[in-house]
């Protein structure tokens, strides 16, 4: 079971969260939908250095189109992009785009939770995505998830059920239920 920490804003925070436990750590710049993420691609790439070979770097792309994602990736070399923006979602070439890019790189593709269409939509980015993150989609957040609402988790473990590939669970997960949630999804990882 990994623990995926979100958002941290330098490369000491970083060092500090990962020591602390943490396995994944995401980071983003400054989002043009208006989302909290860091002063720039630079601290991106800073915080990503920092973790090399202590814990799993994580990049996320909100609202930009697929090339500036790959350029993302090139300059910053997270272990991994999440992809969560509504503009695009991960296709199987942008994810073989990205791996010519940056060797190694793995892709996370959020699934937004709201329906048993959201199984489908997870049996579908599973074929080609390395990783998916479920979470619930609002339309007071830009992008797939950062609500902090809870989803139906009975559409997470059939997705669990569904798919051969690492599923993280997210949505409103706090101290007072991601015990429940991880007993009853038994999900790779909580978020």
């Amino acid at each position: 079971m990994i623990t995926q920490i979100y958002t941290v804003r330098s490369p000491e925070e970083a060092l500090a969260v990962a020591k602390a436990g943490a396995d994944h750590l995401g980071t983003f710049p400054k989002s043009k939908m208006g989302a909290e993420g860091v002063d720039g691609l630079e601290m991106c790439k800073k915080i990503c250095d920092a973790l090399r070979g202590v814990a799993t770097s994580v990049m996320i792309t909100l609202d930009d189109t697929p090339e500036e994602c790959i350029r993302q990736a090139v300059y910053c070399k997270p272990d991994i992009v999440h992809v969560c923006g509504d503009e695009y979602f991960a296709t199987p070439e942008l994810c073989a785009e990205l791996k010519k890019a940056v060797p190694g790189i793995r892709v996370m593709q959020a699934i937004p939770v709201s329906g048993p269409e959201s199984v489908e939509m997870a049996k579908k980015y599973a074929e080609f995505c390395d990783l998916l993150i479920l979470d619930t989609n609002s339309e007071n957040v830009p992008g797939i998830g950062a609500a902090g609402e809870t989803h139906d988790w009975n559409l997470d473990k059939a997705i669990v059920d569904a798919v051969d590939i690492p599923i993280i669970i997210a949505g409103g997960l706090d101290p007072d239920n991601v015990a429940d949630a991880i007993r009853f999804v038994k999900p790779w990882g909580v978020d």
